[in-house]
């Protein structure tokens, strides 16, 4: 019998293209399995399709995640996670954070980390307008919006728009959790088994592994699908998302997102479940 053909799925932001590419080039062994071509969509896209369980293997944020535990499972390799790293809630003119009840406020997905943040950090902020998160810094210029969330590249970027910072959302999570704030992870379905599950997580972390050793072997790869294509930004953006976390998530890791989903679930915005995070061979 042939290995599965398995689907795959993550976004073309730097940190995920980067992490990515050796699996995805076929640089690395897959004993077990075939990854399929990989699907590149913005996060909340992938977020939704997980909610629809459209992919075998895929990233999606940790806010998804506490929605879908019935069908997924994480992995302790590929995830943004760390400190410094967190959404950032910007705006065009001076806000105090007890307006924002009576602001708008965009964010990038309504299953993105980032809502779930902004939720945690201003309960009465219930009402965000939902957008795709390279729409949120022009939305804000133009006067659409009075605020909004934003992630990736963006926070490398926002000045040059004369936007100001309101609040750093991770800064926030870090100082009320103590832990680092966890941002997205890759989830694969729980179906396919124990055995195939510790042979896609090996995968995954192999490729960690060969991004961090041969960075500029991966680099074209990354600015081809990058939405800043400066390479400084594009540089930053890897260094930032990309660290020790992704590689294994670890004890303080694991820690994070088990705190983030359990908030999560205190404020009203996640379900509880009864199912474990991990596989237990992972």
């Amino acid at each position: 019998m042939s290995d599965p053909r398995l689907t795959i799925g993550y976004s073309p932001c730097p940190n995920d293209t980067h992490i990515f590419c050796a699996l995805s080039h076929g640089l690395i062994a897959t004993p077990g399995w075939q990854p399929s071509p990989p699907v590149l969509e913005d996060v909340e896209t992938l977020n939704l399709w997980a909610l629809q369980g459209r992919l075998d293997i895929t990233k999606l944020s940790f806010n998804a995640l506490g929605h879908v535990l019935d069908e997924y499972l994480l992995l302790r390799s590929g995830a943004a996670l760390g400190r410094g790293c967190g959404p950032l809630l910007v705006a065009g003119r001076g806000i105090d954070p007890d307006q924002l009840d009576r602001i708008s406020v965009a964010v990038p997905g309504k299953y993105t980390t980032a809502a779930l943040l902004l939720r945690m950090y201003a309960p009465h902020c219930v009402n965000p307008v939902i957008m795709r998160f390279e729409e949120i810094m022009p939305a804000i210029v133009s006067g659409r919006v009075d605020a909004g969330v934003i992630i990736h590249e963006s926070r490398f970027t926002y000045q040059r728009h004369n936007l100001s910072l309101v609040q750093d959302l991770g800064a926030w999570w870090e100082e009320v959790s103590g832990l680092p704030i966890p941002l997205g992870g890759i989830a694969v379905r729980r179906s396919l088994g124990q055995d195939l599950v510790g042979a896609i997580e090996a995968a995954v972390r192999e490729s960690v592994l060969y991004a961090r050793s041969h960075p500029h072997d991966c680099m074209a790869y990354v600015r081809a699908h990058a939405q800043e294509m400066e390479e400084d930004v594009v540089c930053s953006h890897i260094g930032l998302y990309v660290t020790g976390f992704s590689e294994d998530l670890g004890a303080e890791g694991i820690a994070a997102v088990e705190f983030f989903l359990e908030k999560g679930r205190e404020v009203g915005a996640l379900p509880w479940s009864r199912h474990s995070l991990f596989s237990r061979k992972s």
